[in-house]
């Protein structure tokens, strides 16, 4: 029998926090430099999840392997640690989940692949750090998602088990490194998904539209 739901796991960009504004901005930053005209956040906001490579992608075109992306992917990190939260906020409805959360005795944590070097200063600038059971980063272990590593991590801070917590996550390898660690999943439908995304065959164990469904289904498991 599976145990009640103690601890509930977030993964950051795209799933807990709307963090799209800001990396578009650092990445128009750079488009401006290069006298190209700035691309809409609805263009860039499905690739948020996967950070500078996907956001160098598609704002310059560039990937990993061409001669300029590693000192396009170093000034992009740099453009972003200077403004990574003028407009990120928690998306609509995670303020009452987490609340809903806490009131009622669940704990939450943030796993992350974002490196340590911007998931602190966003977090406390966001005044969650010190709610948070964990917060894992990308570079917290030597392994990053979809490796199980930053989860067991998580549950081994927050004194959990996995059977006793969930990870919702808005990826492919949020699920998968959930799967591995043994936890169940559940797809935030709501965050950046990436194109044509078939969020049906990635094997969650459940999909939420908006934040406040997970606290139906955590109150039933």
């Amino acid at each position: 029998m599976t145990a009640r739901v103690q601890l509930v796991l977030f993964d950051l960009d795209g799933t807990l926090v709307d963090t799209a504004p800001d990396l578009a901005a650092a990445a128009n930053r750079q488009r401006a430099d290069r006298g190209l005209e700035p691309l809409p956040l609805d263009h860039l906001r499905p690739v948020a999840s996967h950070g500078a490579r996907g956001l160098i992608g598609v704002a310059l075109g560039r990937a990993p392997g061409d001669a300029d992306y590693e000192l396009l992917r170093s000034q992009f990190l740099d453009y972003y640690e200077q403004a990574l939260c003028v407009h990120s906020r928690l998306f609509d409805g995670m303020e009452a989940t987490l609340a809903a959360l806490e009131q009622s005795g669940v704990r939450w944590g943030i796993v992350t692949n974002k490196i340590a070097r911007f998931t602190g200063p966003l977090v406390e600038r966001l005044g969650l750090r010190e709610r948070a059971a964990c917060v894992v980063s990308g570079d917290t272990t030597p392994h990053a998602k979809p490796h199980p590593a930053p989860l067991l991590h998580a549950m081994t801070q927050a004194g959990s088990t996995a059977t006793a917590s969930i990870y919702v996550g808005d990826d492919l390898r949020d699920v998968q490194a959930g799967r591995a660690a043994g936890t169940r999943t559940v797809i935030a439908a709501y965050g950046y998904l990436g194109q044509d995304a078939d969020i049906e065959s990635w094997g969650g164990d459940h999909i939420i539209a908006q934040p406040a469904e997970l606290l139906r289904w955590v109150k039933g498991h």
